[in-house]
């Protein structure tokens, strides 16, 4: 039995097709993880967020779910919502 979802997602990642499709969406897991943090950080409800960056809740549910992928725009009014500058950066 797992003990943790570290060691679950360990486990996954050790299949070679797995960690394929994981390496693919990486950057969109990261994006959601970011978004949902900050939330989380600035203690915001996902309506109290809509109401601050113009989103509808629903749309800010999708992101969060990730049933919706989040463009530049939408991030930046994310951004604001949290009272915050959105920074893009590649490694």
């Amino acid at each position: 039995m797992m003990s943790s979802y570290t060691d679950h997602k360990k486990e996954l990642l050790s299949n070679p097709e797995f960690r394929k499709e994981y390496d693919a969406l990486e950057g969109e897991y990261q994006a959601l993880r970011a978004i949902i943090d900050a939330r989380l950080e600035t203690g915001l409800t996902q309506k109290e967020l809509a109401e601050r960056s113009g989103l509808k809740q629903s749309n800010i549910s999708r992101i969060e779910t990730g049933q919706s992928v989040p463009n530049v725009r939408t991030l930046s009014q994310l951004a604001k919502g949290f009272g915050k500058k959105l920074y893009i950066e590649f490694r």
